[in-house]
């Protein structure tokens, strides 16, 4: 009686071991994915019906024992909601852990040097899993959701890339690029150059508009804002397309005409003098490094060359011999200067 007693209690013991172990192997064992996959804890969801979700997507295979280990463990009412990127090689077991440490992951939102608003709205509108909650407010609207309703958009939010979470709403991504693009233009303008014709931090954010939308090579940025402010100092028109182009508006589809160039709008430089009333796209760090630090220079015109790079002149004449070389010549005009 004891002895069929002790080999029962060691047999269970036995089966009790075997089942532990085979418990344990199959949570500690490789998901069956052989990419990356990225999947959701939607908000509310218990661990059941997440499990029975990524069972059905043949992510997990044995959801009743991840289960029952994380009922025993106390971590079933633990896991946390968002997106969370499944790597090869990921146990059942560290995906829970994940799911419990909210190791969510973030997607990322990249802001272009050179962007318009409208550029910019219309990347917030097509970013994956980004709530659009300014999809449908004007541009006015959206800088009074901001806080900043005494300023025009346009330039505001420094080139960068932003993560963000699943579901955020697209003005975080608004609120730090502009806040990032208020550091910058605050620090720069604190180690600008002695001298500039810029009474404000605003008005040399202008200036590097001008100058990201004019400048094809990235060590022409200095020489570019140096023939600017020099015709600023001389009373000169800034005569630069860009600023035309942007006061045609949206519907411009180029290339400009004599009419263009003569028409009315706040931002035609080649009608108004200094600068034009607001940037006129979204300026990098080093365009606005280039406005505050601009190079010593005689220069006073420049001219596309047609492979990305400017020929600079300091007279007239000189201007006119690069521009009969270098566009009427039969390359493509790019971008030029008076």
């Amino acid at each position: 009686m004891i002895r069929a007693l002790v080999i029962a209690v060691i047999g269970g013991l036995l089966a009790l071991a075997a089942a532990v172990s085979f418990w344990a192997w199959t949570l500690t064992q490789p998901l069956p994915i052989g990419e990356a996959r990225i999947v959701e804890v939607e908000r509310g969801a218990s661990l059941a019906r997440t499990l029975a979700t990524l069972q059905a997507e043949g992510i997990v295979e044995r959801p009743d024992l991840l289960r029952h280990w994380a009922r025993l463990s106390g971590q079933a009412a633990a896991i946390q909601a968002g997106e969370y990127r499944l790597e090869p090689g990921m146990t059942a077991l560290s995906m829970l852990d994940h799911f419990v440490a909210g190791r969510v992951m973030r997607r990322h939102f990249t802001v272009i040097e050179g962007w318009r608003f409208s550029d910019l709205r219309r990347a917030l509108a097509t970013a994956p899993r980004l709530r659009p909650d300014t999809a449908e407010l004007t541009d006015a609207e959206i800088m009074a959701r901001l806080g900043r309703d005494d300023l025009a958009p346009e330039g505001r939010f420094f080139p960068d890339t932003y993560d963000y979470l699943a579901g955020q709403s697209d003005l975080v991504i608004l609120r730090r690029a502009m806040a990032r693009m208020d550091e910058i233009l605050a620090r720069e303008w604190q180690g600008r150059s002695f001298g500039l014709p810029y009474e404000t931090p605003d008005e040399a954010l202008i200036m590097a508009s001008v100058v990201e939308k004019e400048t094809g090579l990235p060590s022409d940025r200095a020489k570019v804002a140096a023939v600017f402010v020099r015709r600023l100092e001389r009373g000169m028109r800034l005569q630069t397309d860009p600023t035309v182009i942007y006061g045609l508006g949206e519907d411009f589809r180029g290339p400009l005409t004599r009419a263009d160039l003569r028409s009315d709008t706040p931002w035609n430089t080649y009608v108004h003098h200094g600068l034009p009333p607001t940037p006129i796209a979204m300026p990098g760090l080093a365009s606005i490094q280039a406005a505050l630090h601009p190079v010593e220079t005689d220069a006073l015109y420049f001219v596309a060359r047609g492979d990305g790079s400017s020929q600079f002149s300091a007279t007239l004449e000189e201007h006119n011999a690069a521009v009969w070389r270098y566009l009427r010549g039969g390359r493509d005009r790019e971008r030029e200067a008076p």
